[in-house]
């Protein structure tokens, strides 16, 4: 770290904050994590991090934060709560630039860009579309909205995080955008474990059949980041399906609004429950294959 060079903080040190911290270390940040589950800040502390111990300790110390939590609530509650961001923000400090990576409800994440104090808090809103290993490789592709001077402004953090990116205009926009994607690789995913059951019931070898599928017209990138989990069995998650539940929830929501019936994505988000159900929630969302193997009559 640069002499006199402020740390920058990560709350929320999940699957997707460690990769966000892995990224930035690995570009020679000092890197700050604050995590409401203390056991979650193992994985920083292991690739060299520090840990804090509240979210108004990386108020105070750091002038440039990554949010990588839960869901809207969270972000909403760590910014605006009592002892969050903005609360604990020491008077007189310049404004501290929260990057937010979570995936959210777009209108409330637009709202709160815009009844924020400029002066407290700049939000630069940055999900990311990739897995939490992904990120950590820099191959994810970074979706962001708000202000682009803002952004800008913590441009070096962004080109750690996801050296590919679009600015897609206002805030809100980087949750839309990344829903609708969302809702592609979730019917992909089902799309591949369904064809993949389908092929072994045939008599196929199921490995064989992923390689010639990846060189045939049905190819598609998940067939890359979920065929070999859902071959083997390996769940490791690198996203879970609780979030991938949370995301479709999201959908859900702002299709309603919109007068929209998603019909695949109804699909999806039964598979997802029946999984959930049968107490897969905190695996990988390939498992996926297994509530497909489950519908076998």
């Amino acid at each position: 770290m640069a002499q006199g060079r402020k740390p920058v903080g990560v709350i929320g040190t999940g699957l997707m904050g460690t990769a966000c911290a892995k990224r930035l270390l690995a570009a020679g940040f000092d890197v700050l994590g604050y995590d409401v589950a203390a056991p979650k800040l193992a994985g920083l502390l292991a690739l060299g991090g520090r840990a804090a111990r509240s979210v108004a300790e990386i108020a105070g110390s750091c002038d440039r934060v990554v949010l990588a939590v839960f869901h809207t609530a969270q972000v909403e509650e760590t910014i605006e709560g009592p002892g969050g961001l903005v609360a604990s923000r020491p008077r007189g400090a310049p404004p501290l630039t929260a990057i937010c990576v979570s995936t959210c409800d777009p209108d409330r994440i637009s709202a709160l860009a815009a009844r924020v104090d400029r002066g407290r808090l700049r939000f630069v809103e940055a999900p990311v579309s990739g897995t939490s290993e992904q990120t950590a490789r820099g191959e994810a592709l970074g979706l962001i909205g708000g202000e682009r001077a803002a952004a800008d402004e913590v441009g070096d953090m962004l080109d750690a995080i996801c050296p590919r990116r679009h600015h897609l205009g206002t805030a809100g926009n980087g949750a839309r955008t990344k829903l609708a994607i969302n809702l592609i690789l979730g019917v992909n995913r089902a799309a591949l474990a369904e064809g993949l059951v389908f092929a072994e019931r045939m008599g196929l070898d199921p490995a064989v059949f992923l390689a010639v599928a990846r060189e045939s017209a049905a190819y598609s990138q998940i067939m890359d980041i979920k065929g070999g989990k859902m071959v083997s069995g390996d769940f490791v998650p690198h996203g879970f399906v609780t979030q991938s539940l949370k995301d479709f929830a999201l959908m859900a929501e702002q299709a309603r609004r919109l007068g929209q019936r998603l019909p695949l994505a109804e699909t999806y988000a039964a598979l997802m429950q029946g999984c959930v159900a049968a107490g897969e929630g905190e695996l990988d969302n390939s498992v996926v294959i297994r509530e497909i193997r489950r519908r076998i009559t």
